[in-house]
């Protein structure tokens, strides 16, 4: 083996007795000839340093080898050191970065290093869906490396035998909820292998590989472990309401890469509602011409989706709500409504939010041939098992005061609506049979005449004054299969903590084994009354991605301070996938600033939130669907960033009020009283900041007090700290809440 003559010449600069450096396949340095009291021959084992430049090789080893090296390579021994020790060191499972969490994960020592020879091979019977997904792999892996991977995409069976990741798969995946989505990772230092029954769960590992994926200064890595996996529950779902505001095509397929990097697979699409009808139809072209303002899907857009959706491993689940929350049919079909006398002026599309009266007419024949007429329309276009039919919130008012229905309901013996929507409902499983779809619905179709083999969509909860858990136990116990959407409302602007911690296995409810099996697993809902394409993104994620793993992970996975860590990762990392969540706050900033210099909007953002559970568009009649959605309460999230470091804190200061913890603590409030002042002297140009202020002074002048208290020492008038602290608590302004308020309420009380 020849010697590396760069080498050479620097350990003469060094002052080292030359004699030649030989780096063997064994990633050992074997260093002969050199005059050195610390080495007595033999070989010296430093894996961290390959990959580096021979100076850097040089100076670690001098450290090694206790030698001082000439200058002017001494001020660089301290920085070489510190890389050598961050090469070396293990990493740590608590440091990684994983969601959702494994359910078994074994670290060891090593790893497995990158370069561009780097290629991917698959082996077994997958489904072809496999082939795109272990390129869209690669090219990520490759977008986050930029070491230009020789391997541009991966094509056919045992391409490449002597790749360094095998992917053995056993058979082809089928989309559903009762496929087998386990993998088994093993990372060893120079082979990756994927075992999976399914493509599905293989999909699911490479992801998991991507999120592994560790960096020195210049070199990435992968750390050897091994991984085995599967899902707590079968059905992990995130439903999107394309109904009240249109959702372009490219805001479902960003969502839906966003699913599958979360191992999430059902996709429910809410397709109608009163303020839209989302289809394009054929035979009934009357519902998209006069019921979606012209913001539909066409059929073509349906089955590019609901194949987006399959290569990722998701099945979709279409939703037409009925037969309530049916205005937009009724615009279009206004003779299958309740209303007695009616014309086409009757209905029109619903421009607020809330719960409307229109509702079908389940005592005319007509409503029963539009729909079935409808359902063969539609089902086709849908790959999956199961259809979403609503059913929730039916006042029945026009039920009520219509005589015909009542007659119907005398004849028919049902004695109150809710049987009657049971004889409506049970009208429509056969009509979904036909096409081997399974009927689903909200809650509210659910009583002891229904079909047993419709799946429950549990909704209610304590802010429908029922308790926690109560509906989804009643379910089982009445012998229905049931998936959780209560305390997954993502729209209702909760921090996430709450849907973190919410589960869909009661904790206080003995449930036979039996009972457990109905439970099939949780979706996340984002209804679409207050967002946008262009906000919707910033109210899914990331916080989703933790109900993901609630989903997903063993029920002991429930550290907040880890949730948290690994948030702030993934939440990036989403970006490389399209999610808007963080760019397009920067967008509504400048807007809102009239491109002036958002910082100090953007401090401000970084402690307001929302206001929460539907109380920003109290009514439903503050905003309309036409509303601007594009205001500071739009750029803000729940979970605000310095919000949460504020909080931690005070807590650290109320624990040890030494001086680094004060600094701390006075460098937000002063922070809070500059920002004030800029937003204050931006708003001269910006009308948009003017409501802010109000919130904004109050913080600002709390914080002056409060500085008073904690760096001068003085005593403050407590009546006006008391008073203060409670604007910081107004929730008038702006659509925001501070979300400092509850830190700064304990830390006055500290």
């Amino acid at each position: 083996m020849k010697p590396l003559k760069p080498l050479n010449a620097l350990i003469i600069e060094l002052g080292l007795k030359k004699g030649p450096i030989f780096i063997n396949t064994a990633k050992t340095l074997n260093i002969n000839s050199i005059n050195c009291p610390a080495l007595k021959g033999g070989a010296i084992k430093i894996q961290a340093l390959l990959g580096n430049s021979p100076k850097s090789i040089v100076f670690r080893l001098a450290l090694l080898l206790q030698i001082k090296p000439k200058e002017p390579f001494m001020k660089y021994i301290f920085i070489l050191l510190l890389s050598s020790i961050l090469a070396n060191a293990q990493v740590k499972t608590d440091a990684l970065n994983l969601m959702p969490w494994p359910q078994n994960i074994n670290l060891t020592d090593g790893d497995f290093a990158l370069n561009k020879n780097f290629k991917v091979n698959i082996t077994g019977n997958p489904n072809p869906r496999l082939f795109t997904g272990a390129t869209r792999f690669l090219r990520r892996l490759d977008g986050r490396t930029g070491l230009f991977f020789e391997q541009g995409f991966v094509t056919k069976i045992n391409e490449f035998p002597s790749a360094q990741l095998q992917i053995n798969c056993v058979r082809n995946g089928k989309i559903g909820i009762n496929e087998d989505e386990s993998y088994q990772l093993d990372i060893k230092s120079d082979k990756i292998t994927i075992n999976a029954t399914s493509d599905l769960g293989a999909i699911h590992a490479l992801e998991t590989l991507l999120q592994l994926l560790q960096n020195t200064n210049n070199s990435y890595y992968f750390p050897m472990a091994v991984i085995s996996d599967f899902p707590r529950f079968k059905w992990r779902g995130l439903m999107i309401d394309a109904a009240r505001h249109f959702q372009p095509v490219d805001v479902i397929k960003r969502n839906l890469d966003a699913m599958a990097a979360m191992k999430m697979n059902v996709f429910h699409w809410h397709l109608s509602d009163d303020q839209g009808w989302r289809i394009e139809m054929k035979k009934h072209p009357k519902l998209h011409q006069l019921a979606s303002d012209g913001d539909y899907y066409t059929q073509q857009d349906i089955k590019n989706i609901v194949k987006y959706a399959d290569e990722r491993g998701i099945m979709v689940v279409p939703e037409i709500d009925v037969p309530g929350h049916a205005t937009a049919i009724l615009t279009a079909y206004p003779e299958v409504g309740s209303k007695i006398n009616f014309d086409k002026t009757t209905y029109a599309i619903e421009r607020n939010s809330g719960i409307f009266t229109p509702t079908l007419d389940p005592s005319n024949p007509k409503t029963y041939q539009l729909l079935s007429e409808i359902f063969d329309e539609v089902c086709p276009l849908f790959l999956g098992n199961y259809f979403h039919i609503g059913g929730d919130e039916n006042e029945g008012k026009d039920w009520d005061s219509n005589p015909k229905i009542q007659k119907f309901k005398k004849e028919n013996k049902l004695g109150t609506n809710h049987e009657l929507q049971t004889y409506f409902t049970m009208q429509l499983v056969p009509m979904l049979k036909k096409h081997n779809k399974t009927l689903m619905g909200w809650e509210e179709i659910m009583t002891k005449n229904m079909s047993k083999e419709a799946i429950i969509h549990s909704w209610k909860g304590t802010n429908e004054g029922i308790p926690a858990g109560q509906s989804l136990t009643n379910t089982v116990k009445n012998g229905y299969k049931t998936v959780l959407s209560n305390g997954f409302y993502i729209d209702l602007m909760l921090g996430v903590e709450s849907h973190y911690l919410n589960d869909p296995m009661p904790k206080n409810t003995t449930l036979s084994d039996e009972e457990k099996a109905q439970i099939l697993g949780g979706e996340a809902t984002m209804w679409s009354e207050l967002v946008t394409p262009t906000t919707i993104d910033s109210r899914i994620w990331p916080r989703t991605a933790a109900i993901a793993e609630r989903l997903w992970s063993n029920d002991t996975i429930t550290d907040l301070s880890s949730l948290h860590k690994r948030m702030k990762t993934i939440s990036f990392q989403l970006e490389e996938l399209g999610i808007t969540h963080l760019r397009n706050k920067d967008f509504l900033l400048r807007k809102i600033s009239n491109n002036q210099k958002i910082s100090a909007l953007e401090d401000f953002s970084n402690i307001c939130e929302p206001l929460k559970i539907y109380s920003r568009n109290s009514g439903g009649t503050e905003y309309q669907t036409y509303s601007p959605l594009t205001l500071f309460a739009d750029a803000c999230t729940p979970d605000a960033i310095d919000a949460l470091d504020f909080d931690l804190a005070v807590s650290r200061y109320l624990d040890n009020k030494n001086l680094e913890n004060q600094i701390l603590v006075t460098g937000y409030l002063k922070k809070w009283i500059n920002t004030n002042e800029k937003l204050i002297e931006l708003s001269s140009n910006a009308p948009l900041i003017q409501p802010l202020l109000p919130l904004s002074k109050s913080l600002s002048d709390l914080s002056q007090q409060l500085l008073l208290i904690i760096d001068k020492k003085q005593e403050v008038n407590a009546a006006l700290i008391n008073d203060l602290l409670e604007q910081c608590n107004s929730k008038k302004h702006a659509d925001v809440e501070l979300a400092v308020y509850n830190s700064l309420k304990k830390l006055i009380s500290g």
